[in-house]
């Protein structure tokens, strides 16, 4: 029978099943954003503690809490954003809650079981579709947090694009892969791969950004070391505060698209330039991290079509192991499958799968 669930202007709410009305727990006790027991993922903007701002795809915040009725309240920059609630680990059949401009209250359950629950609010969509301020979630009168879950020990950071994004990964093969409500992060390959390694995931990617040239006005070098995933701005993230144990890169696709096939960065660089365009931005990464194990990766779209652009990051690479003797740098390959557009989910899996085996051999997990 069809339940419908009504918020009305005294915060009450209420059940109505067809002519039947019964009342339902309130959750108006607002936990606000500054609460010890949330657990937050990813680069976020905690200058007001009580509204922190997320904005990287696959920012998440996780709390376990009591009670029967779950609301959470956010403020859009845009309207926007897509978001993942996931209730007691239900991953598969998520609450896609799609934000809307400004600061609003979004009920999520109203009916859910007495005794302890799990949640994950999961970023979905990326800094272009705008930055999002939690406010905190809105719980039942007499329902607490309870201690966060605990947070994993190891921690792997990735740098790309619309592919490392997830862009049009739940579009049809045969469909179109821009629209918003398609783009999901959580099953990237790289959050993949982070879930199979039981690895906190920091991803740093934006659509259509390259190393050289982007569809844009900034490339990733002037993007990369942002606190504020929207737009190219002068915020600046402390890299200090959080050090992965494994980089992956994931850039020159557009790169590719850009220089060889729209021509749109003159002159035309030479493949010295492009060697070392890619020399600089991970020696850019490596000043942050001295220590930490680096793969540059390409794919699956079709710049590795062909061995040319594959090509580029494997000079790039073997020139600095013997330049500056960094032996931490790797590199591995996604194949071009021959599909057009975006990876979708089953691409991001076979590519996950290929890269937790490499970080399982290379790191000893």
């Amino acid at each position: 029978m069809k339940k419908i669930n009504l918020l009305i202007a005294s915060s009450f709410f209420i059940s109505a099943t067809w002519g039947s009305f019964s009342a339902l727990a309130e959750p108006t006790q607002l936990i606000p954003a500054d609460n010890e027991s949330y657990l937050y993922t990813g680069r976020v903007d905690f200058t007001d503690k009580k509204s922190p701002s997320v904005s990287w795809a696959g920012t998440s915040i996780k709390a376990n809490f009591t009670g029967t009725s779950l609301a959470i309240k956010l403020d859009d920059q845009f309207g926007k954003n897509y978001f993942n609630i996931f209730i007691d680990g239900e991953t598969l059949h998520p609450y896609v809650l799609e934000a809307k401009q400004g600061e609003q209250i979004y009920v999520i359950n109203t009916a859910l079981k007495a005794g302890n629950h799990s949640l994950e609010i999961y970023k979905r969509t990326e800094g272009e579709e705008g930055a999002t301020t939690f406010k905190g979630l809105l719980l039942d009168k007499d329902a607490k947090l309870l201690a966060p879950p605990v947070r994993p020990n190891r921690r792997i950071e990735i740098y790309g694009d619309s592919i490392s994004t997830g862009m049009g990964n739940e579009g049809a093969d045969n469909g179109m892969d821009h629209l918003l409500s398609e783009k999901n992060n959580y099953w990237a390959y790289g959050s993949i791969a982070a879930r199979n390694l039981n690895a906190e995931l920091h991803t740093i990617s934006q659509s259509g950004i390259g190393i050289m040239i982007s569809w844009f006005p900034f490339i990733m070098p002037q993007f990369y070391d942002q606190l504020s995933a929207v737009g190219n701005n002068d915020t600046q993230w402390n890299f200090s505060q959080w050090t992965p144990d494994v980089v992956v890169i994931n850039l020159f696709q557009n790169d590719s698209w850009l220089i060889d096939r729209e021509k749109r960065l003159q002159p035309v660089p030479t493949d010295a330039q492009r060697v070392q365009a890619y020399i600089n931005f991970v020696r850019s990464v490596r000043a942050k991290y001295p220590k930490v194990q680096i793969i540059c990766a390409l794919g699956s779209m079709d710049a590795t079509a062909t061995p040319k652009w594959p090509a580029y990051i494997t000079t790039a690479v073997e020139r600095m192991k013997k330049e500056n003797n960094d032996q931490k740098l790797d590199t591995i390959f996604f194949e071009f499958t021959g599909y057009g557009g975006h990876p979708r989910i089953a691409q991001h899996k076979a590519n996950a799968e290929k890269l937790t085996a490499f970080i399982k051999r290379k790191m000893i997990w």
